[in-house]
């Protein structure tokens, strides 16, 4: 009797488990889950194109010497720009459409720089 009990709890632990298994892959729930460390590419990306957009599009910035890369969520400014005041303008500007987002200055000054 045990042994047949025994047997019944195992059928229906296969049972569960394939069922389990079925609904995951039915709904693509299976491997989607993101791990807290791994980098989300397309929001990297979206977020990457609307900081260079919003440089861009100021009519008092020029962008032509600052690149925009977001690593790991974190917006990074790169290049040059011609004075302090560019450089506090390209802070405000990208960290205003980071939005939440930290963004790291790596940018130069190159006094008397042309444009």
């Amino acid at each position: 009797m045990i042994k047949e009990q025994a047997m019944n709890i195992s059928y229906t632990k296969r049972i569960l488990a394939i069922c389990a298994y079925i609904g995951f892959s039915i709904y693509g729930l299976a491997g989607s889950a993101a791990r807290a460390d791994t980098p989300n590419v397309a929001a990297d990306e979206e977020l990457r194109q609307r900081v260079t957009a919003a440089l861009h599009q100021d009519p008092y910035f020029y962008d032509q010497h600052v690149s925009v890369s977001v690593e790991k969520g974190v917006v990074v400014l790169r290049g040059f720009v011609t004075s302090d005041w560019d450089l506090r303008d390209a802070l405000r500007i990208a960290g205003k459409a980071a939005g939440d987002r930290r963004v790291i200055d790596d940018l130069s000054i190159e006094q008397g720089g042309r444009r």
